[in-house]
């Protein structure tokens, strides 16, 4: 291989490197990842499906119907009220969930 060659070589995978970095900083479910707490006592129903683990829109809602009819979380635990919320969604996404009473 000549100088060229190994130089075209060198810029085409500096492209893919870096075209692959930009498309992952793109990527809804890998900053919803990087997102570091939810408020579960404010957040709407699309916020909770994306930033929760095993939570599609369906059960997002449910968590706000559930947080409008009863009042504010007072625990995560009490999440497990809610229909189809159950332990192990719950200990999915404890580190993610917070609970502001305010």
């Amino acid at each position: 291989m000549t100088t060229l060659h190994w130089f075209k070589a060198a810029l085409l995978a500096a492209f893919l490197a870096v075209s692959s970095l930009a498309l992952a900083a793109n990527d809804p479910q890998q900053a919803v990842e990087q997102a570091v707490l939810l408020d579960i006592n404010s957040a709407d129903a699309a916020t909770i499906a994306a930033a929760l683990d095993g939570i599609g829109l369906a059960k997002a809602q449910e968590i706000v119907a559930y947080r409008e009819m009863f009042g504010k979380f007072q625990s995560v635990e009490e999440l497990a009220e809610v229909k189809c919320i159950g332990a192990a969604t719950i200990e999915k996404n404890r580190d993610r969930i917070v609970i502001v009473k305010n």
